[in-house]
């Protein structure tokens, strides 16, 4: 009887699929870049063109190319000031939301008392809770407390709409870690307090950058907040600094096009800078 070899097991992750469901794969790749990144590159290479040039061919190539658009608006101190407002705003909303939520993070993943799910739940359902609905009663109390137009009431309203999804993402990545960690920390004698500062929060770093770049990005391109704070232009952000430049010079689009590819890239740069450990600290959340 002739006897025949055993087939091999194939290893994991070779099999790719069909050449048609690969070839489905990469067009829906290049469907997903090309509607993200067609737009960005149209404002970028536009700000490198003149008025005439966008009018005569809007999708064509810088022919010669322009610098005195980006120039002129690096040489304006409103963008500098604008740039700096927005700065100073999304730095303090996003060292507010980590510090905050990782507080009570640890207190719902570590500690068990009565109403914890409940408590849990309710931050939850804050991630349903949009800008707008609470719009009036923000401006509201920010104007009793005398918060309008300062740079801190816009940051913490902006902290106080990032403790959700904040503690949403650390609860489970906290919860994750082992008990017998802190059971030892316990016994080198390190209280709850110690265990959080020393040993917890090094160990979900990956968690607390992943929400600090949410935090950051989502405090840098906020624009609804700040138009409800702000009325004088000294005070304003990037995003409405935009909009004003818009409205004053709504003839020049090429200008128009420079001030928007200035403004997006610092939070773009900051996006792709942090995009790995945002990926990571999601990954580490979702098993948690």
């Amino acid at each position: 009887m002739a006897l025949t070899a055993p087939r091999r097991a194939s290893a994991p992750g070779r099999h790719l699929g069909t050449p048609l469901s690969t070839a489905a794969r990469y067009l829906a790749a290049l469907a997903v870049v090309g509607v993200t990144a067609v737009p960005l590159l149209f404002v970028v290479l536009g700000g490198f063109r003149t008025n005439a040039q966008i009018n005569a061919h809007p999708t064509g190539w810088p022919h010669p190319w322009v610098f005195s658009n980006y120039t002129r608006i690096l040489g304006s101190s409103s963008f500098w000031r604008f740039l700096f407002n927005s700065t100073i705003i999304a730095v303090t909303a996003t060292a507010l939301t980590v510090v905050l939520g990782a507080m009570a993070a640890y207190a719902l993943s570590r500690y068990v008392f009565r109403g914890r799910e409940g408590l849990y739940t309710l931050f939850a359902v804050g991630l349903l809770f949009p800008l707008g609905v609470a719009s009036l009663p923000v401006y509201l109390l920010l104007r009793q407390l005398h918060l309008l137009e300062t740079w801190y009431g816009v940051a913490l309203p902006q902290a106080a709409f990032g403790l959700p999804v904040t503690i949403v993402v650390l609860r489970p990545f906290m919860a994750a870690i082992p008990g017998e960690i802190e059971d030892a920390a316990a016994v080198d004698g390190c209280t709850r307090l110690g265990f959080f500062w020393r040993i917890l929060l090094p160990l979900a770093r990956p968690a607390l950058v992943t929400v600090a770049v949410l935090a950051f990005l989502g405090s840098w391109n906020g624009y609804q907040l700040p138009l409800l704070v702000f009325n004088d232009q000294s005070h304003f952000t990037l995003p409405l600094g935009v909009a004003t430049f818009q409205s004053q010079y709504s003839q020049d689009t090429a200008s128009i096009l420079a001030f928007t590819a200035l403004s997006m890239l610092p939070a773009l740069a900051f996006f792709v800078f942090a995009e790995r450990r945002i990926v990571g600290g999601m990954t580490g959340a979702v098993k948690g």
